[in-house]
C-alpha cells in the first residue's frame, strides 16, 4: 500500500497550518459519509415501520373477515365454503351486522397482534416499549391533562367541520343512524368508537410505531411520522378532507405520548374525541 501523498507547502504557509488543513480535509469525508449513513438508516427504519403497520392492518383485516364469514355462516346454518353462486341471499340486517362485526373484530385482532408482537420481541420490557408501565413518572400534571380533555372536543369539532367545508365534503350533513340498528347495536357501536378503536389504534401507532420511529428519528420525528401514518390510514371517499381533519388530533396524540410517557392519556383523548364528534353529528337539530 502506497503512503498518502502530502500536499506541498505553498509559499508562506506554516507547517502546522498545512498539517492541520490536510487532516481536516481527510476528516471531512468520513463526516459526510456518516451523515449519509445515518440518513440511509433512518429511511430504512421508517420504510420498515410503514411495512410493519401495513402487515398488522392487513393481517387483522384478513383474520376478521375470515372469522365473521365462518362464524356468521355457521350460526345461520350455512356452509361457509359454498361457492358464491350457491350461497343464500343475505338481508340488509344480516349484512349490517356482519360489517360491524368485521370492524370490531379487526380492532380486537389488531390489539392482540401488537401486544403479542411486543411481547415476543421483548418479554421483559414490552410494557415499557408500548408505554403501558408506570415506571416513568407522568410528565404532565393531571390538571393540565383534564383541561386538555375538556377543551379539545370543541377545537376538534371546529377543525373537522371547517376542513369539510373547505374541501367541499358532505361530512356531518343529514347523518342518521341506520333504522336496522337496535339499542344494543347502538351501544356496541358507541363502545367500538370510544373504546375499542382508540385502544387498538393507539397501541399500534403511539405504542409500537412510536417506539420504532423514535429510535430512528427521535421524539419529534416520531410524532410527525405517526401522525402522517394515522392520517393516511383514514383516507376515504371524502378524499383529503378526512386525513387533513385528523392531523391535529394525531399530532396531539403523539405529543401526549412523548410528554406523559404513557399510552393511556392518548387513548382517553382519542376516545373522547370520537364520542364528542359522533354526538355532534347525530345531535338532532
Amino acid at each position: 500500500m502506497k503512503p498518502d501523498r502530502v500536499a506541498p507547502l505553498s509559499q508562506g504557509e506554516p507547517l502546522d497550518a498545512a498539517v492541520a488543513g490536510n487532516a481536516q480535509s481527510r476528516g471531512s469525508a468520513p463526516d459526510g459519509s456518516s451523515r449519509l449513513d445515518r440518513i440511509w438508516r433512518a429511511t430504512w427504519h421508517l420504510g420498515a415501520l410503514v411495512a410493519l403497520v401495513l402487515v398488522y392492518l392487513g393481517a387483522a383485516s384478513l383474520l376478521s373477515l375470515a372469522s365473521v364469514r365462518v362464524g356468521f355462516d355457521l350460526w345461520a346454518g350455512i356452509d361457509p365454503f359454498l361457492p358464491p353462486e350457491r350461497r343464500p341471499f343475505l338481508g340488509a340486517v344480516d349484512l349490517a351486522h356482519r360489517a360491524f362485526a368485521v370492524d370490531a373484530l379487526r380492532q380486537v385482532y389488531l390489539a392482540a397482534l401488537v401486544l403479542g408482537g411486543a411481547w415476543w420481541r421483548d418479554r421483559a420490557g414490552w410494557r415499557r416499549r408500548l408505554a403501558l408501565d408506570r415506571e416513568r413518572p407522568n410528565g404532565m400534571r393531571p390538571v393540565a391533562l383534564l383541561a386538555l380533555l375538556l377543551v379539545w372536543p370543541v377545537l376538534h369539532i371546529a377543525w373537522v367541520t371547517g376542513t369539510a367545508e373547505l374541501f367541499g365534503a358532505s361530512f356531518g350533513r343529514k347523518v342518521t343512524l341506520s333504522p336496522f340498528m337496535s339499542q344494543s347495536a347502538v351501544v356496541a357501536w358507541l363502545l367500538y368508537l370510544a373504546v375499542l378503536a382508540p385502544v387498538a389504534e393507539e397501541l399500534l401507532l403511539r405504542g409500537e410505531a412510536f417506539a420504532r420511529a423514535r429510535d430512528a428519528v427521535g421524539p419529534v420525528g416520531a410524532i410527525l411520522v405517526t401522525a402522517v401514518i394515522f392520517a393516511a390510514a383514514h383516507i376515504s371517499s371524502w378524499g383529503l378532507a378526512r386525513p387533513v381533519s385528523l392531523l391535529p388530533l394525531a399530532l396531539v396524540l403523539g405529543w401526549l405520548r412523548w410528554r406523559t410517557g404513557r399510552l393511556w392519556p392518548g387513548i382517553a383523548l382519542h376516545g373522547w374525541s370520537n364520542l364528542a364528534l359522533v354526538t355532534y353529528v347525530l345531535w338532532p337539530t
